[in-house]
């Protein structure tokens, strides 16, 4: 005679061999600990984006002579607003014509960046005396200027001026360059692995 099976009987019975083995509380991820790999994942993905443009930039001005140069007044306006940052390339004089907008240097002097009025040949085949105006202005510029090479405007974005001068504040580098190692060093720090689920034990049937 078989003895009716209670729950209290069933509690009590070992795990079958192939009954699978219930995780431990350790070895189960918390959704906090998720949110922050996902975070620290994401932070890391900024870094490197961050890095490579950088690199990209540097390749620029060492290959194509492109750089970046930033507006602080509205003289350019509407086009060219003040706080833009604009990407520019060092062209010969021989290649500006009218309508570019294109950044002079002056010897001891801010650049200006203004849209060319007119060009003239120059004293030699390299140089051309050109006149510019401001989109905002009424009038072109006081002078001309005896230019051999300018840097043409190819595009510009506004209002990220204040962002670029801020990163080279050397305050603003030594944090970014804490937090990046500090990102890096966490990224590659050895993390204890999950526990071997003990294999289980039962008696052969």
């Amino acid at each position: 005679m078989t003895t009716p099976e209670t729950r209290r009987s069933l509690r009590e019975q070992p795990v079958s061999s192939g009954a699978p083995a219930v995780a431990s509380a350790s070895e189960t991820r918390t959704p906090a600990r998720g949110v922050g790999r996902a975070v620290g994942d994401m932070l890391l993905w900024i870094a490197a984006v961050g890095g490579v443009i950088c690199i990209v930039l540097v390749v620029l001005a060492l290959t194509a002579q492109i750089t970046l140069i930033m507006f602080r007044t509205g003289s350019m306006s509407p086009t060219i607003p003040a706080g833009s940052v604009a990407v520019v390339q060092r062209i010969p004089a021989s290649e500006i014509a009218i309508g570019d907008v294109v950044t002079v240097d002056r010897a001891g002097e801010l650049p200006v960046t203004h849209r060319v009025t007119s060009t003239e040949p120059g004293r030699n085949a390299e140089e051309r005396v050109i006149t510019m105006r401001g989109d905002a202005n009424a009038s072109d510029d006081p002078f001309p200027y005896a230019v051999t090479s300018v840097r043409i405007v190819l595009f510009s974005i506004p209002g990220i001026a204040m962002l670029i001068a801020g990163m080279g504040n050397p305050v603003v580098l030594g944090a970014l360059t804490v937090g990046a190692t500090v990102l890096v060093v966490w990224a590659f720090w050895p993390r204890s692995g999950r526990r071997s689920r003990p294999e289980p034990t039962g008696g052969a049937g």
